[in-house]
């Protein structure tokens, strides 16, 4: 009888077993599921891969593409691409199900430049034929890949997505771990020994005693106490059975196909599930928690503006290796392009003439990246290369989604001068050029005061900058020329006026503004009367000129660059010019 009971325990209990056993390899799931864009899908100048792409589930995918040709992936922030495509067709893949990508056509433009080498990117993979793509994402936030030929070609439209799969299988630890319990439990029966009877015998047997004898009633009442323990182990069976039809009825749920929440009891006892455990997150060192509210992400990242920095400083050498203006056009512009441009003249007719500061990429010593996603994006960088004997700051301006940044102003730090401090995370980005609003004055206004100051030092802006060295050798020099005895024949002016449409600012951290300017500056020299002249003789004006005297006169331009702290309204303290640069132009005969 044991036998018979504790064996169908056994082999139910070997089955629950060997069915948790299967569900974690036989039935498990894939470790990963792809899915792909439809055969067929409308092709565009462009493809862009959008966040919805890569499902709900962190953690990297892999991106596969491939395409007849060669071509470029990027990636870049969702709202960065999305204003790189502008109006241009393209193939849009939204979402991802089991196993297909959601894709749908956007009509527009039919070509569009060559996206490659952006600095909105935050990597680029070149491609030909087939490229597998590892994407995760940079920093918390909505990033997006394009795809693309030249601009011109279709771009690619084979894509796939592998993303990791749910390979949880919560009810296999609970029916191994259930199974073994049951196997035990059989195995306990069979070497469980019954309690004896006793040899009690029949009645009407050898033995029995006659009915109405003392020793018949002694029989009875020990049969009465047998009788009595074989009614307490009935319980036991019962617990048994319980026990079979409890772990018996997991035997009817196949894998994936239970209909009902697992009690806490088997819940507690499930192996998480990949999605439960695996939660990316990175973060920017230096930056601001990218996607918070406060602040979103900076509009570069430290690698994109190390990359940025290097292709500025690259094309700046080779223009000055070659003293060639037009090599300096994709990297350099405004300010900076006139001194450097001129720059370049000068040397080419005085070899005395000296050269202008080389601009280097690192070390970096400060950066100040705006967080918000509207053009034009300004971002101040601060640099101190081996032939730079003070730091160098870095104006680079990015005028809409399709330009590189380019380096609009680069000034020199003045000695004894403290570079402000940068604004809170979310706080930088353009501030209004003609009002004041939090300033002690509009930051248009400091720079057309700044102006004024130079060309009449004694004028209504006397007390309005504090003492600085690049205030102090131009006033110096201008006054030491008009008192020079030897131009005692000419009339000499000078002039500072601002270039207004070359000034920006943005905030520091004090509520204040870094405020940059660029002024033109215009030395004029005429004779006072009929026969006299304005001798040129061993300046860097006879070679630029190639005259030795002038009857008439002589205009000599030069640019600057300023770059001022404004402090902010309410404040005491004056105009602080922090930076400057100054560069002969052009010298022209009257």
């Amino acid at each position: 009888m044991r036998v018979k009971t504790a064996v169908p325990i056994i082999v139910a209990g070997l089955l629950l077993m060997l069915l948790g056993i299967g569900q974690r390899t036989i039935w498990a799931p894939a470790e990963t599921v792809t899915a792909s864009v439809a055969q067929g899908a409308q092709s565009a100048p462009l493809t862009v891969i959008e966040p919805g792409a890569r499902g709900s589930e962190g953690g990297s995918v892999e991106v596969t593409v491939t395409a007849d040709g060669p071509f470029t992936l990027a990636v870049g922030r969702a709202s960065d691409v999305e204003a790189w495509v502008g109006d241009a067709a393209h193939l849009s893949v939204t979402g991802i199900s089991e196993d297909a990508l959601s894709s749908e056509r956007v009509d527009g433009e039919d070509s569009v430049p060559d996206p490659s080498g952006s600095d909105l990117w935050v990597s680029e993979e070149p491609g030909d034929g087939t490229l597998t793509y590892r994407w995760s994402e940079p920093v918390e936030g909505d990033w997006s890949i394009l795809l693309a030929a030249d601009g011109k070609a279709p771009a690619p439209t084979d894509v796939s997505v592998t993303r990791p799969n749910d390979q949880s299988t919560p009810f296999a630890l609970p029916l191994i771990i259930g199974g073994a319990l049951v196997v035990v439990l059989g195995i306990a029966l069979l070497f469980i020994t019954p309690r004896a009877r006793g040899n009690s015998g029949t009645p009407g047997s050898r033995d029995e005693p006659a009915q109405g004898t003392r020793a018949y009633a002694r029989r009875q009442a020990q049969d009465g106490r047998t009788g009595a323990a074989s009614s307490i182990a009935t319980p036991t069976a019962v617990v048994v059975v319980t026990g079979l039809i409890g772990a018996g009825s997991l035997l009817g749920i196949a894998p994936g196909m239970a209909t009902t929440s697992p009690s806490p009891s088997v819940s507690s006892t499930a192996s998480p599930s990949p999605s439960s455990t695996a939660t990316p997150t990175s973060a920017a060192t230096g930056a601001p928690s990218a996607g918070s509210e406060a602040s979103g992400p900076p509009v570069v990242l430290e690698s994109q503006l190390e990359r940025i920095l290097g292709s500025v400083a690259s094309t700046v050498a080779d223009a000055d290796a070659a003293s060639d203006a037009k090599r300096l056009a994709p990297r350099v512009a405004g300010a900076a392009l006139d001194l450097r441009s001129g720059s370049y003249a000068v040397g080419a007719k005085d070899a005395k003439a000296a050269a202008p500061a080389p601009v280097a990429d690192a070390p970096l010593m400060l950066e100040m990246v705006p967080t918000g996603p509207e053009w034009p994006r300004t971002i101040v960088a601060l640099t101190q290369g081996e032939q730079n004997p003070v730091p160098q700051a870095l104006l680079l301006v990015q005028e809409t989604p399709r330009d590189n940044y380019r380096l609009t102003s680069a000034v020199q730090m003045l000695p004894g001068s403290t570079f402000p401090s940068a604004p809170a995370p979310g706080a930088t980005g353009p501030v209004p050029l003609e009002e004041a609003g939090t300033l002690a004055t509009a930051p248009q206004s400091a720079v057309a005061s700044i102006a004024d100051f130079l060309t009449k030092p004694s004028g209504a802006n006397k007390e309005t900058f504090e003492e600085n060295s690049f205030a102090e050798a131009i006033t110096e020099f201008q006054a030491g020329v008009v008192a020079d005895p030897g131009n005692e024949a000419a009339t000499i002016t000078f002039s500072h006026a601002a270039e207004e449409d070359r000034t920006q600012a943005l905030l520091s951290g004090d509520g204040g503004a870094m405020v940059f300017g660029y002024l033109t500056h215009t030395y004029s020299s005429l004779p006072k009367s009929p026969g006299d002249t304005i001798d040129l003789k061993g300046t860097v004006y006879q070679s630029l000129t190639g005259k030795d005297v002038s009857e008439k006169g002589i205009d000599v331009n030069y640019g600057e660059a300023v770059m001022m702290y404004v402090p902010p309204a309410g404040s005491d303290d004056k105009i602080r010019v922090i930076g400057a640069a100054q560069q002969l132009l052009s010298a022209t005969l009257r």
